[in-house]
């Protein structure tokens, strides 16, 4: 049963958010996580704050690079010519996610701050997750651990981070813009998105760089010659509805025949959104041909670490690496 909550809509002022923010109260937009961890108990804020009639859905083009406000829905986002046009990766990210019904609701935001879907930090009876009782222990390492990270895992987690859109936001360097109270007044920091999400470390509770308080507001990615060739593949159990056992998103710079530049995100084997310049040292300077693919998947999976259920993700997730770099290479 959900435990009891108050709740407040804000309406036109971002900054006046801010004010009312504490440990224990949750923002709420399309609520497509939030809730359904609200109902099975493992998240019971006391306050929600609702913040939809924010003026921070908007996406546009601006002499910083395009914005994706933090309340643009993904739907609205995956369709947008400006998205389509130069970042087709983060396109194909999100409609790869979810169903049309979710993509509806879902926001920018909310999928950035995106809960691990591991089974055990999702059902209360289990009292070992480190994610909900910091230092009980993790129920996977000795549990079924299909789902799980092969890369970035610690002692204290190994639970993988369920998001496509944040894969192809890290393979296309966006940042990400918050608000928030520093000293006497409410000012901007930008944060790259590979800094934003954390490693579980000894600390697998703290999940993002996000400080008590603060607010996003929006999203900016430059468009450019690399981002125009990216793409996005997913690898799951069915094909729609579901969340990855493996993915890649991709963008190369071809000239000449060579790769002058590239950009390697992985997903669905990792404790975050999964930057690997391994794979991106090797591909640069050498031809787009398959022998050179196959051993940018082997540098970008080298320090994997499955566990006995989850081996079959290291040779999954280089199968998804190299078909993404050779549609990414076919693009005309």
């Amino acid at each position: 049963m959900t435990a009891p909550f108050s709740y407040v809509r804000v309406t036109d002022n971002a900054d006046a958010v801010l004010d009312t923010v504490t440990p224990e109260s949750a923002l709420i937009a399309g609520g497509t996580t939030l809730i359904d961890l609200m109902r099975l108990g493992v998240m019971a804020p006391t306050r929600l704050i609702d913040i939809n009639r924010l003026p921070l859905a908007r996406i546009e083009d601006t002499p910083a690079g395009v914005t994706i406000g933090a309340l643009a829905r993904n739907s609205e986002t995956a369709h947008h010519p400006l998205v389509k046009a130069h970042f087709p990766a983060l396109s194909e990210a999100l409609l790869s996610g979810a169903s049309a019904q979710l993509r509806n609701m879902a926001t920018t935001a909310g999928n950035i701050m995106q809960r691990t879907r591991c089974p055990y930090f999702r059902d209360i009876g289990v009292e070992a997750c480190n994610k909900r009782h910091p230092g009980s222990g993790c129920a996977a390492m000795e549990g079924f651990a299909r789902q799980h990270a092969v890369l970035g895992g610690s002692n204290a987690c190994i639970a993988v981070h369920p998001s496509d859109m944040c894969v192809a936001l890290v393979a296309l360097e966006a940042t990400v813009h918050v608000r928030g109270h520093y000293g006497d007044g409410v000012t901007e920091r930008v944060i790259p998105i590979g800094e934003f999400h954390l490693l579980p470390g000894s600390t697998p509770e703290r999940e993002t760089t996000l400080a008590p308080g603060e607010l996003i507001t929006h999203l900016t990615l430059k468009p450019s010659a690399l981002s125009a060739r990216s793409v996005y593949v997913k690898a799951r159990d069915r094909a729609s509805f579901a969340f990855a056992l493996a993915s890649a998103a991709v963008a190369l710079h071809i000239e000449g025949g060579k790769i002058r530049a590239a950009r390697v995100a992985l997903g669905g084997v990792g404790t975050k959104p999964w930057r690997s310049p391994e794979a991106e040292q090797v591909l640069v300077g050498r031809f787009g041909t398959h022998a050179t693919f196959e051993q940018a998947a082997a540098a970008a999976l080298a320090t994997a670490q499955p566990r006995p259920d989850n081996q079959f993700k290291v040779p999954l997730a280089k199968a998804t690496l190299i078909r993404a770099l050779e549609r990414s290479r076919d693009l005309t």
